[in-house]
């Protein structure tokens, strides 16, 4: 059962509070690949410049990434610059540079087109339309988007609506996307028009999963120290698909378990500049950050109103 991402493989330059990275790096098919690749195979979709230091993705190649769908093309490659405040939510841009990626039409190998697991990472829509098109009857699609493609794409990405099965989006996107201030509300319009789920981000205040049967939230993980959140959503999202594909099985536990699995990778993910932290990262690791989630959201209702007056936290 594959799994394909199809999105950018990137340089970024970023600089926090705490440090700079110059040309580490970054896109979100690397960061989806790190964090998925713990759990499942990985076959990446991308394109890079001849300028990109390739051998630096050789621990995704260690870890069984299929990399024939990532295109070599002249010129530079994607750069991102950009700068994080002490508010980490909030990602502000000082250069983009698109190189090659401006000209990027993902062409899925042969070997990539009876994939089962299909995550669209944050492209133009009509080029993830071209995707699907390629892929001959995937079982989950995934997709992300950002507030670019929702002003300026917006009829492509409503058309793409119909043909995935779960939407991963921020809350500012998912306001923009439906016009709706109440992120119940615009999931379930979002839903009303193709996906069985919608997955919410909330950055370091964690995740919310809607789907008919309900709502599930999953928290942030406290982390003492944070040095980079680019590629945190990513990684959430190679968490989850990496699991769910693992898994096999696409139900509401199934679901909420991936929830917790991408909350964990996502608070992996900005524990170091870049990929960092994931190029290290074991499975063991990240089944005892989920363990912690348990610990830390687990608790027994009282039985009787009585008990819990009587029993209060002390």
């Amino acid at each position: 059962m594959s799994l394909v991402v199809v999105g950018s493989v990137a340089l970024d330059t970023v600089e926090t509070p705490f440090g700079r990275a110059e040309a580490v790096l970054g896109g979100s098919g690397t960061y989806f690949s790190a964090a998925a690749s713990l759990f499942h195979p990985v076959r990446l979709v991308g394109v890079v410049g001849d300028d990109y230091p390739v051998d630096e993705l050789g621990f995704l190649r260690a870890r069984g990434v299929d990399m024939e769908g990532l295109e070599r093309a002249s010129g530079p490659s994607f750069h991102w610059v950009g700068r994080y405040d002490f508010d980490l939510n909030t990602a502000h841009t000082i250069d983009t540079r698109l190189g090659v990626f401006a000209d990027f039409k993902p062409q899925l190998p042969a070997s990539y087109r009876d994939a089962e697991w299909v995550f669209l990472a944050n492209i133009d829509p009509d080029l993830q339309l071209e995707v699907l098109d390629q892929v001959s009857s995937p079982r989950l699609v995934a997709c992300d988007t950002m507030n670019f493609w929702i002003q300026g794409k917006k009829d492509a990405l409503l058309r793409l609506l119909e043909r995935i099965d779960l939407m991963l989006l921020n809350e500012a996107e998912i306001r923009q996307l439906t016009g709706k201030a109440n992120l119940l509300r615009g999931a379930r319009e979002v839903m009303a028009r193709g996906p069985k789920a919608v997955v919410v981000k909330k950055g370091e205040h964690g995740a919310m999963l809607y789907t008919d049967e309900g709502v599930f939230f999953v928290p942030g993980y406290p982390l003492e120290q944070v040095f980079d959140p680019t590629g945190a959503g990513d990684s959430f999202a190679g968490g989850f698909l990496g699991h769910l594909a693992a898994g096999g099985v696409v139900d509401v536990e199934h679901l909420r378990r991936a929830m917790v699995y991408g909350s964990a990778m996502g608070s992996f993910a900005v524990e170091r500049f870049s990929a960092g932290r994931l190029k290290d990262l074991t499975v063991e690791e990240v089944h005892a950050r989920v363990r912690e989630f348990r610990r830390m959201t687990h608790f027994e209702l009282a039985e009787r109103a009585g008990e819990a007056l009587g029993s209060g936290i002390r």
